[in-house]
């Protein structure tokens, strides 16, 4: 299986994460929703750790890869927190389309941050899913 097998599905349960989501918080507060999702994803993926034996390695990672474990998990719930209330107040369909610029930003950041090339082809991609995510906001 390739990493394109892994990034459909990252997609698809992306989609269902936003659809499941948007009626869940149907009359509760955002923040303890998000709470709720993030307590089932912590016990999920420590069983999943713990099912494969990986939990193991945890002695071996290093001060460098605990900071900026740390510091991604620290934005993934900043993400989850903005998502959530973004859901709450919008539309599913013109939430889900900004929140996707994540792409864009990335694309960017792996530019200027990792060395990474941007080929006239990925600013192309870039720029229609740009234009795509504020289409599909304010449609």
């Amino acid at each position: 299986m390739t990493w394109l097998f892994w990034a459909l599905l990252s997609a698809l349960f992306a989609a269902a994460t936003a659809l499941l989501a948007k009626v869940g918080i149907a009359g509760i507060d955002s923040n303890l929703a998000t709470a709720i999702r993030t307590s089932v994803i912590l016990v999920f993926t420590w069983g999943i750790a713990i099912a494969l034996e990986k939990h193991q390695g945890i002695t071996e990672i290093s001060r460098r890869s605990w900071l900026f474990l740390v510091l991604s998990g620290i934005c993934t719930g900043l993400s989850w927190l903005c998502y959530f209330r973004a859901l709450q107040m919008g539309p599913a369909s013109s939430v889900a389309p900004v929140d996707k610029l994540s792409v864009v930003l990335v694309m960017l950041g792996a530019w200027v941050f990792l060395g990474e090339h941007l080929t006239p082809l990925k600013l192309v991609g870039g720029s229609l899913i740009t234009v795509g995510a504020i289409v599909l906001a304010f449609a």
